[in-house]
């Protein structure tokens, strides 16, 4: 007669969403940076490894279990390759593209606006930006003050993603994309690379 196997959970079907369920509860109790793959790991029964294979990542996952449909980690890294003056134009267009999506931009929408009711929710965004945005950004520019200038620059990037799609403010939450695009980009490139002070 077999036994029953023993152990962590490999392949069931419900372990993904089991493993979402726990990730969402942690995040939400503890924050973004507290939580550890390893821990979430144990709390769902799974091996570290498994949660590697579904999410590729602390940051995938974080994204799949506040139901964002992709790490916006990953949205700044696929712009940080090229030339330093095109940045600015690479990141917006890529949040703009995002939001802009029926489909993608609701849940980013629907998270942003569950975060300003939700402390909890607040924090583990607001740990994910600094770890995942701000930091990245800061150690991708180097030079001085690179950590300023990157929180002022996602300072701004957010404050007109919250305007334009969360308050629907006007002309920004009508202009068309590009226009924006042409709008924004020389201020939040002068943030990224200010000229040097006399």
């Amino acid at each position: 007669m077999n036994k029953p196997a023993r152990g962590r959970r490999f392949g069931a079907p419900d372990t993904r969403q089991a493993i979402l369920d726990v990730a969402r509860r942690r995040f939400l109790a503890e924050g973004y940076v507290q939580v550890t793959m390893r821990s979430l790991a144990a709390d769902a029964g799974v091996d570290a490894a498994l949660i590697s294979y579904f999410f590729g990542s602390k940051r995938g996952l974080f994204a799949a279990a506040m139901t964002l449909p992709e790490s916006p980690a990953d949205l700044l890294a696929a712009a940080l390759p090229g030339n330093p003056a095109g940045l600015a134009r690479r990141v917006l267009t890529s949040l703009l593209a995002t939001w802009d999506d029926p489909i993608r931009g609701q849940a980013v929408r629907t998270v942003l606006g569950a975060s300003v009711q939700d402390p909890d929710l607040a924090r583990g965004i607001r740990e994910m930006i600094d770890r995942e945005l701000i930091t990245v950004l800061a150690d991708h520019l180097g030079g001085t003050r690179a950590r300023a200038r990157a929180g002022l620059f996602a300072t701004q990037a957010l404050g007109l993603l919250h305007a334009r799609y969360v308050l629907r403010l006007e002309p920004t939450a009508s202009m068309p994309a590009d226009e924006l695009i042409r709008t924004f980009t020389p201020a939040l490139t002068a943030t990224l690379f200010p000229p040097p002070r006399r």
